[in-house]
């Protein structure tokens, strides 16, 4: 089992200020994936201190955080005393992370937001 580091970039997002996507906002995550790319939940429980994420945007400082899991749930977690910032992701367990493949992140706004995987590559 190896980690994966995952970047995805804002895709289009019509109805939004991001109608044509950015390619300057996303996330870059570090998480374990199966041979299929899917999250791997196994390995997840035996290396979760290792699994982070980095959201970033041209209008504020890059954020770190974790990846976490509460039952079924996935987020992103960036204070581990406050539930108010944690970003949930859309069915992620269910997400191939493939490069071309779309991710749903709820943002701090509470508004969902699709995100483009741009790369997956062996840490």
């Amino acid at each position: 089992m190896s980690l994966s580091r995952i970047v995805m970039r804002l895709a289009r997002n019509p109805g939004t200020e991001f109608a044509g996507g950015d390619d300057h906002r996303g996330y870059a995550l570090t998480a374990p994936l199966t041979a299929d790319g899917m999250l791997d939940e196994a390995a997840y429980a035996k290396v979760k201190a290792d699994c982070s994420v980095r959201r970033f945007s041209p209008d504020e400082e890059a954020v770190d955080g974790r990846l976490a899991r509460k039952g079924s749930r996935w987020f992103f977690d960036y204070d581990q005393t406050d539930e108010a910032d944690d970003e949930p992701v859309h069915r992620l367990g269910e997400h191939r992370f493939a490069t071309g493949e779309y991710v749903t992140v709820t943002d701090e706004d509470g508004r969902p937001l699709t995100y483009k995987v741009m790369e997956v590559a062996p840490v």
